[in-house]
């Protein structure tokens, strides 16, 4: 299989759409069921050999359950303590018809869960028991796309191994479909502006609590294709300018963060390379300008 494989967004949009949906399904029932962790790390999915995962998360009684995303066998899988599985296939299917699927597999499983069925971070929010639009899956797509994060989850690790302080895991975020990484200074934040779409801004308040750098990787949409990013939050004065590696990486200043063109990495001599000069260059920057203390980074 191809290590970085293209991923140009028109190509795969609308199961990109879909499938954004399905994950914020299996998102928002960890959510349910995980205790509230700073930042919100309670909620993200975990990138696995074959796809994303939950991890255990608790029920009722002393159980615990999975659910797994296989991006090779195009299945979702259930998987509980007692030895209990179910299964169905990842195929063209509406966001009605997936999570329909979903609570009644866990309904006759014993794990009823309920979950608020309003997407976030979206802009027209459709109620998952409603949402007939989205229905496309594109086998090849899909297993492109997480091949794409597999290799970018192995970066961003190795990225976070050098960082001495407090860091997240790297976790995927559903809400905003994107693999990241945060590492923070100690130091607490002003509190956010809010205004994402659908989204509390008691819950951006939360997430942006304490004075952090964040990278990553999106897929793409509204008008960007796939890129890396970097941003820090408060944003230091002289961020926008400062010089990143490698000469793909700029400023965007509507998301007011730097982005590296996914394209541009993938096609390099050495991608590997390339993504750590980005993600480093933009941790350098904003250490620099924000004034971090220098032995947090190794």
């Amino acid at each position: 299989m191809e290590r970085w494989p293209q991923l140009r967004y028109d190509d795969w949009k609308d199961t990109l759409q879909t499938l954004h949906m399905w994950t914020q399904i299996v998102g928002k029932i960890r959510l349910r069921q995980e205790p509230l962790v700073n930042h919100w790390w309670n909620v993200a999915l975990y990138v696995t050999q074959r796809g994303f995962t939950t991890t255990p998360m608790p029920h009722r009684g002393g159980k615990t359950f999975s659910i797994d995303f296989d991006f090779i066998d195009h299945a979702l899988h259930i998987a509980d303590c007692d030895g209990q599985t179910c299964s169905f296939a990842l195929e063209p299917m509406s966001v009605a018809a997936f999570y329909g699927k979903v609570m009644r597999d866990l309904d006759e499983m014993e794990l009823p869960v309920r979950i608020d069925t309003k997407p976030n971070e979206v802009e027209e929010a459709i109620p998952f028991e409603a949402d007939e639009r989205h229905a496309s899956y594109d086998r090849k797509y899909a297993e492109r796309f997480w091949r794409a994060v597999v290799r970018i989850d192995r970066l961003l690790k190795a990225f976070r191994a050098g960082f001495l302080g407090k860091a997240s895991p790297v976790h995927f975020f559903w809400g905003s479909f994107d693999l990241a990484v945060s590492v923070f200074s100690g130091r607490p934040a002003p509190p956010h502006p809010g205004g994402f779409p659908n989204l509390p801004d008691s819950v951006t308040q939360e997430a942006y609590s304490r004075e952090e750098q964040s990278f990553g990787f999106w897929p793409g949409g509204y008008g960007l294709e796939a890129s890396l990013y970097a941003y820090a939050y408060p944003q230091p004065a002289g961020y926008a300018g400062a010089a990143i590696r490698p000469g793909a990486a700029g400023w965007n200043p509507q998301l007011r963060e730097f982005v590296l063109p996914y394209e541009s990495v993938r096609t390099s001599v050495d991608p590997d390379d390339a993504a750590l000069s980005f993600f480093t260059s933009a941790y350098d920057a904003g250490a620099a300008l924000a004034r971090w203390d220098p032995s947090l980074h190794r």
